[in-house]
């Protein structure tokens, strides 16, 4: 794992977009796998900025979901398709067929889990994942406790999930469960690359890089990943900084 701290959130954006950008122009038909949310949004609006500019063909490149909150449609504006149609795909006017999103909405979701775990197959693998962190640990929607076996699953959760994601929506939602990545698609795409950013994160940024490998803390795996990166802004690594002496 390499960590990398820059000292402001900007520059933690511009970098991750970078390794966006760089997969891409080393492999003009790589799979990506990007998160929803707030934290990379910037590197997401960078990317779609900077490859207008230089104009970097997208046309080859393949997207597969993280996640989604089951039971919410991609019309509604806190879905994560929702997110990531507006931010990346129809920025980059990337071809539908070459998007691969869960359907939240199915009455099938078993084989919802099914069906991406072979796309994954089919495509050779996921070439970059970006992931964010959750107030508790999670990744995608890999909540405390998971199996670090697992790959597409369904699951329930956590009670802090639920309650930092209604951030998402106009309205309160009952978020009861995600469909979701695994642990162990994480383990096997072949570069992985979690941001954070933001003094909240502080603590559970701690105990992700200090506290042991534990499905507890399910975003301490990318410790054992071959090929990852930790990419945080000083105040989410503040706690870091503090215990080890950082810069």
């Amino acid at each position: 794992m390499k960590l990398k701290i820059f000292e402001t959130y900007d520059l933690l954006s511009s970098a991750a977009a970078q390794k966006i950008i760089s997969t891409i122009t080393q492999k003009p038909n790589a799979v990506l796998c990007l998160a929803a949310g707030n934290t990379p949004l910037k590197t997401y609006q960078v990317v779609a900025q900077q490859c207008k500019e230089m104009k970097i063909d997208f046309s080859k490149v393949h997207f597969i979901g993280l996640d989604e909150w089951v039971g919410i449609g991609p019309e509604n504006s806190g879905s994560c398709q929702y997110f990531l149609r507006n931010n990346i795909f129809e920025p980059l006017a990337i071809n539908p067929n070459n998007i691969h999103l869960f359907n939240a909405a199915s009455k099938n979701l078993k084989a919802e889990c099914s069906s991406m775990d072979e796309m994954i197959v089919d495509l050779g693998g996921i070439d970059l994942m970006l992931v964010g962190i959750g107030m508790n640990g999670h990744i995608g929607f890999n909540e405390p406790g998971v199996s670090s076996k697992s790959r597409s699953h369904v699951l329930a959760l956590d009670e802090t999930t639920q309650k930092e994601g209604q951030k998402y929506f106009t309205q309160k939602m009952a978020l009861k469960q995600g469909i979701t990545l695994g642990l162990k698609n994480v383990a096997e795409a072949k570069t992985a690359l979690l941001l954070a950013s933001g003094a909240k994160k502080a603590e559970i940024i701690k105990r992700t890089l200090e506290g042991g490998v534990t499905e507890n803390v399910p975003a301490s795996f990318i410790g054992e990943h071959n090929n990852s990166y930790v990419f945080l802004d000083t105040e989410s690594a503040s706690k870091l900084i503090q215990s080890k002496g950082f810069s």
